[in-house]
This record gives C-alpha cells, structure tokens and sequence, in this order.
C-alpha cells in the first residue's frame, strides 16, 4: 500500500470543492428515487419533467444532508441517448458532478491538456440566479459536469421544481445519518486504470494519493489493483480500480462484464455514527454483504497484539457486520451494500473515519470472500 505525500505543483487557478451531485441514468427514475428513499434514507427534494415543461426527460432529485443523487429517463421510446445507455448498462451512474470556483479556468486548462468536451460551457437561470456549467468526457460512458453555482440561491439548479412528493413511509422509519460522499470508485477492464488515474492527473490537475496493488489484495481466486486520485485539497476523491489475473474471476471483471466496461462501481457515503446509521438502515430493509465470525477473531488478536484501542463496542461492530481497518495514526469503520439493482454493478459504502484516510485495504481480502460467496451464489466465480 502507498500514500502519496508529494502532490505535484499546484494548479494555476480553477478549484474543486466537492461532489455536487451525481447523475443516474434509469429506466424507471420515479421508482428509483423512491427506492432510495425508503431504503437509504433520502428526501425528494426536487423535480424536473412533463409537468415543468422538460418534455423529453424526467429527472427526481434526492438529498440527504450534503449528498445528492438525480434520477433520469426518457420518456419517448425512441430517444437514443438514455435509452441505449440503459440497455447496455442497466441502471447506473452517468455523470459525478463537482462543485468549482472558476469554471473558466477549469475548462480552459482541461481543454488544453487534451479533455474531451461533451458540452463547452453553458449558462442556465431562473429567479434564483445563474449556474455555469461544463461537461468533459472521463472513462467509459461516464461523464464529469463542473458546476459553478456560486451565487445560487435555489433549492437545487434552475429548471427544477420543488417537490410536493412526500414519503409518509420515511415518516416513520429511522433517519439514516448520512452526511456526505467520501469518494466514488470507478472500476476498469484490465490495464486500464493507469491510463484513467493519468487522464485526472493531465486533465483536471489531479493527483495520486493512494494505491495497492494485487499482492496486498488478493484472495485464494482473484485479486485488485487500485490508484486513488484527488483534487489539490483533497477533498474530491475517486479510486480507480482494475482486476488483476486470479484463479477465478474477479469481482471487478464481474462488475466490467455486467456493466459493459469501464463505470462507477461503488458510492462511499460518510457518516459520524457508523452504528447508528447501519441499525437504522438496516431497519429500512437496506441489505448489506456479510462477513464470517472468524474475521472478528482474527480482528480481536491484531488489536490485542498492536495494543490498538478503538471507541466502539467491538461485539456491536460484530453484531452488525461492519468492517474495521487501522493504522498508527487511526483507524476506519466501513460497510458496503448488496448491489442497489439487479444487474451486479452498482453499489454503496457506508464509512466513518477515526482519523484515517485510507480505503480500508486490510479488509480487502474479507470483503472479496463475501463478494465471492454472492459471487458463487450468481453462478460468476
């Protein structure tokens, strides 16, 4: 595992602050934000389609404190663009959207390092002010849209309604705690995430913060190469992931076959209260991957050999099945869901950092191992 402490110079000018928004791409957008709602503990904040003027597409958008999630379909049989990218990709993620200062200067400087622009440039406003934005082409399908909104007082962006959609179900379930996105993964076909991790470091100024590769994270049948790359402030992070030849097939080769290559694997949402959040969560019906009793033993020895202390009760981490990973300097807690649809693709982190900014490598191998039993149970191992 490396930590990257060099970050290069820094950019001339354009900041990235965090991820706005991320865009999905669906074929049932009403469904899908409302599953997301019950099940993850979001609120339907606004709304965009027929009733609103947007003729060809409907889009739902959901919060939950600082996280946002749009959900988009077509409506005419024959649109091309959303339709043919849910058939070939089924439901799943277009577009991670970043929040910046000085679009101008972004845009200008992706530009000239080669960034393939989707859409140069554009304004849009109602009485709510003015947003700027731009669309450049990333890895596979996927897309980035920078959004400038600084002087932007309304609910979400202009052209949306708020929602008078209210989803007496979440009255009475528990509230979920999520606070932000923590970073979203992206998962490659075999030898190509060197090629992605350098795109964000020419294009957007980006740089390596983190990797591993497969002989720390292996298993018995398959194993991982990963790349993390950030903005200058480190506040926007996206993990490259790539198979590495195994055994067996990887989930990570899985996930490629399934999506139709290159895409975002995984959502990594954080919260201050992993306990609470994963018991209220789980009251919603939220599935997650489980783990053997015996990483909870084999847990147990390396604390009580590293003399390492943590806050929460270990037979509560246990009993919910979250997943522990440390280091000198602090450590992390992390769940992750059961794929949000059917297809094995997408799905969804839950993490709290003590102090630690890593991605949990030690708990690769037992994440693998459950992955590989769904794996098994699918006929795909």
């Amino acid at each position: 595992m490396t930590s990257y402490t060099d970050k290069g110079s820094k950019p001339d000018g354009g900041k990235f602050l965090c991820f706005d928004h991320i865009v999905f791409w669906v074929g049932n957008a009403k469904q899908a934000a409302s599953y997301y709602c019950t099940r993850m503990g979001c609120q339907h904040i606004a709304y965009k389609g027929l009733e609103t003027g947007s003729r060809n597409y409907a889009a739902h958008v959901v919060q939950q404190n600082k996280i946002r999630f749009v959900f988009v379909s077509a409506y005419e049989p024959n649109e091309k663009e959303v339709n043919l990218h849910v058939a070939k990709h089924g439901d799943g993620v277009k577009d991670v959207a970043f929040t910046v200062e000085d679009i101008n200067v972004i845009v200008q400087k992706a530009k000239e390092r080669g960034a393939t622009l989707v859409r140069d440039i554009w304004e849009e406003q109602d009485e709510h002010g003015v947003v700027k934005f731009a669309t450049v082409k990333t890895f596979g399908d996927t897309t980035h849209t920078f959004v400038q909104r600084s002087g932007y007082r309304g609910l979400f962006l202009p052209g949306y309604r708020a929602s008078n959609r209210h989803d007496v179900l979440s009255d009475n379930l528990p509230p979920a705690k999520l606070d932000f996105i923590d970073h979203v993964v992206g998962n490659q076909p075999d030898l190509s995430m060197e090629s992605a991790a350098k795109w964000y470091e020419k294009t957007l100024q980006f740089h390596r913060f983190w990797s591993v590769d497969d002989t720390q994270l292996h298993t018995e049948y398959s194993a991982l190469r990963s790349i993390v790359v950030t903005n200058w402030d480190e506040t926007v992070k996206i993990p490259i992931n790539e198979p590495a030849p195994g055994k067996k097939k990887s989930q990570i080769s899985e996930y490629v076959d399934y999506y139709g290559g290159a895409g975002i694997q995984h959502i990594a949402l954080n919260t201050s209260d992993i306990i609470t959040t994963i018991r209220n969560l789980k009251a919603r019906g939220t599935e997650f991957l489980t783990v053997p009793d015996t990483y909870y033993k084999m847990l147990r020895k390396r604390l009580k050999a590293d003399n390492f202390k943590i806050k929460e009760d270990l037979d509560i981490l246990q009993e919910l099945r979250i997943l522990i990973d440390y280091d000198e300097n602090g450590y992390l807690l992390q769940i992750f869901t059961k794929n949000m649809q059917d297809r094995p693709t997408l799905f969804l982190e839950v993490i709290q950092r003590h102090n630690h900014s890593g991605f949990g490598a030690g708990n690769f191998k037992a994440l693998f191992e459950s992955i590989e039993l769904e794996q098994q149970e699918r006929g795909n191992l």
